[in-house]
């Protein structure tokens, strides 16, 4: 019987290969009547979620699309972006043929905090990036409410009283 060195590091190789050989057969699974019998990518835009002072800023990168084929949704302070992107075909009757740019549609969705005015949000198009600009609620701030003890006038703290 040999012995074998063992390596974590190539363990940790080997299961980081498993994992991506995971999610590729999640996200690459082929679909069922596209026609060309190739596996199809579900296309899914990043985006960035910035917090600044005033707003959250979210920013997704839509190479391809113009304005007119995004959506954006707010309901029930859950802010959707959805669209759709389309398929280029070639035809080529001699020679290799590889297809890596995805298509289709896309929604993603984010929920946002409770008070935000739906009004106030505004959405850039430029070069392919989408900015929506959500400014952030307001903060409630706590009332005081003043007790008024028997038939003498309610006294917030720090105000004076005279006397008659």
């Amino acid at each position: 019987m040999a012995l074998v060195r063992w390596e974590p590091v190539r363990e940790l190789t080997s299961l980081q290969s498993e994992m991506n050989r995971l999610f590729n057969t999640f996200f690459d699974t082929p679909s069922a009547g596209n026609g060309n019998g190739g596996a199809v990518r579900r296309w899914v835009p990043s985006m960035d979620l910035v917090e600044t002072e005033d707003h959250f800023v979210l920013r997704a990168d839509l190479p391809g699309l113009a304005e007119g084929d995004v959506a954006i949704e707010l309901e029930d302070n859950v802010l959707t972006v959805s669209g759709e992107r389309k398929a280029e075909h070639e035809e080529k009757n001699e020679g290799f043929y590889r297809m890596e740019r995805s298509f289709g549609q896309f929604r993603r969705s984010l929920t946002l905090p409770e008070g935000v005015d739906a009004e106030k949000i505004a959405a850039t198009f430029d070069k392919g990036v989408l900015e929506v600009r959500i400014p952030k609620p307001e903060e409630r701030k706590p009332r005081r409410v003043a007790i008024q003890v028997g038939d003498k006038p309610a006294a917030i703290e720090g105000s004076e009283t005279t006397a008659s």
